[in-house]
């Protein structure tokens, strides 16, 4: 199987203080893009990825990732202008990646520290038959179901937290992005993730363990711990 990547890249930096695009704010000096790229590089196992880009940032992106060329040599890079959701940009990244693709991942650029090793997991998962792979991990804080306004406990034994990369065989992604096309341009009802989506279909959708360096960065507190801990591991 080729395997393609698809890392989101289209957010705003906002909610992290910054007038740049969300993933190319900077971490130890170095876009979180880049990181990212570099974990799917470093597995050895991704032929390709697609990197879906806000709109009019295209060449600040190009030159982003042409700064590790040599690390990323082993890729092919394309950019896509990603929409106004992450279903949407996940949408345009599908429609870029080469039809003799077999095996489709989805990763956040935003989740910078993701290890090489798991994207290795999840890509070996779908290679054993499972049509579409997401790491998880344990949900560790209490959880309360206040829908109605009183709070009801929740089982949290049974609760899992889900991260990226997610995996696919791509003719089962091809049809759920198909299937869910209607939803992807409206905030409230686009999809916050793909193996959702196929689940939808029917899918059966497989765990695999997480790791916890592979946090989303969302707020300024998750860049200061992934500084920190960026600072913690050897060049």
């Amino acid at each position: 199987m080729r395997v393609a990547a698809i890392l989101t890249a289209a957010g705003s930096g906002t909610r992290l203080g910054h007038d740049l695009p969300k993933a190319l704010v900077p971490l130890g000096g170095v876009p979180l893009v880049l990181h990212a790229a570099r974990g799917l590089a470093d597995s050895g196992v991704v032929d390709l990825v697609v990197v879906t880009v806000p709109r009019g940032s295209d060449g600040a992106f190009a030159t982003a990732m042409t700064q590790d060329a040599g690390r990323l040599g082993g890729m092919t890079l394309t950019l896509a202008v990603g929409g106004t959701s992450r279903q949407a940009s996940v949408a345009a990244g599908l429609a870029e990646v080469p039809a003799d693709v077999d095996l489709v991942l989805v990763h956040d650029a935003a989740r910078p520290l993701t290890p090489a090793r798991l994207v290795a997991e999840v890509v070996a998962a779908v290679r054993a038959g499972h049509r579409a792979v997401i790491p998880v991990v344990p949900v560790t804080d209490s959880v309360v179901d206040v829908a109605d306004g009183d709070v009801r406990p929740v089982d949290r034994s049974t609760l899992r937290g889900v991260q990226t990369p997610q995996g696919f065989d791509r003719a089962l992604l091809d049809r759920a992005h198909a299937a869910a096309a209607h939803r992807a341009t409206d905030e409230h009802s686009a999809a916050t993730d793909d193996a959702s989506l196929c689940a939808l279909l029917g899918a059966v959708v497989h765990a695999i363990p997480g790791a916890d360096d592979a946090f989303k960065i969302t707020t300024p507190r998750d860049l200061a711990l992934a500084e920190m801990l960026l600072s913690e591991v050897p060049a």
